[in-house]
């Protein structure tokens, strides 16, 4: 089933008050993202990955072309499509498991039955010990522990992360990349996961799409079976690796340009 459809989306920003100039940010991007996938969106700095995770949760709204979830047009953010930002989103005058039953206020749950939800959350990150605690006390990966949580609390059927592990140390970014993986596993859901680290994207997708330099367009994609090792000693995954950071470099390039933009 497909979940996400995008169509020949652009993107661009005005950067001048009479609005005849304009940073094109993604230029004519076509994907389609199924059902139980999990993709990685790799790429330079600046070519418009966060961008498009941004679209597709209803943030923004493209400058041409359309997004579709579950064959309608994305218009505005939705409870179906979660996400995980790359800064803490936590509210700090909340504890921990206020935090997680936050994410079901619009829910027609009662108070005990949210409680049960967001325990459960907590227990499937390991931090139901923690629950009573403010955020100002938990650690960078405890901190995204919880907004995980939050998304299992939520239960969307697409998760959004945009490189939600990217400031922490590489043990504890290793972690919360099992565990998400993981939890994908079981839970099933679909996962569009911005990062920068290829081996971080090889560890984790079954899709990986590689973005040009800014305006973002894509490259080149590479479906990588479930049953392949992820080894990242292993022959396979050596190629992989290699081919991708190969491509890297034939990234094309642009900058602020006059255009005619029409909202």
């Amino acid at each position: 089933m497909t979940l996400v459809q995008i169509r020949g989306v652009t993107k661009a920003y005005y950067t001048s008050r009479r609005k005849d100039r304009a940073r094109v940010v993604l230029d004519n991007v076509s994907l389609q993202f199924e059902d139980n996938e999990f993709i990685c969106l790799v790429g330079p700095s600046g070519c418009g990955k966060t961008t498009l995770l941004n679209l597709i949760a209803g943030f923004e709204s493209p400058t041409a072309g359309d997004v579709f979830y579950k064959g309608t047009k994305i218009t505005s953010p939705s409870p179906e499509r979660g996400v995980v930002f790359q800064e803490y989103s936590l509210l700090p005058w909340m504890n921990v498991l206020d935090n997680v039953k936050f994410a079901l206020c619009s829910s027609d749950l009662s108070d005990d039955e949210k409680d049960n939800v967001a325990l459960r959350a907590l227990t499937m990150v390991n931090l139901s010990d923690s629950a009573y605690q403010r955020p100002n006390l938990l650690s960078g990966g405890m901190k995204q522990r919880v907004a995980v949580a939050r998304l299992l609390a939520m239960d969307p059927d697409l998760w959004l992360m945009d490189e939600p592990f990217s400031s922490l140390d590489e043990q504890t970014r290793k972690k919360l990349d099992d565990d998400v993986l993981n939890i994908w596993r079981i839970k099933k859901k679909t996962i569009v996961f911005v990062t920068h680290n290829v081996d971080e994207a090889l560890h984790l997708a079954t899709r990986i799409v590689l973005f040009s330099q800014s305006p973002g367009q894509v490259i080149k994609e590479w479906n990588i079976p479930t049953t392949m090792s992820r080894d990242p000693t292993s022959s396979s995954m050596i190629a992989l690796k290699k081919e991708i950071t190969d491509a890297m470099p034939a990234c094309a390039c642009a900058d602020i340009c006059p255009i005619d933009i029409r909202m």
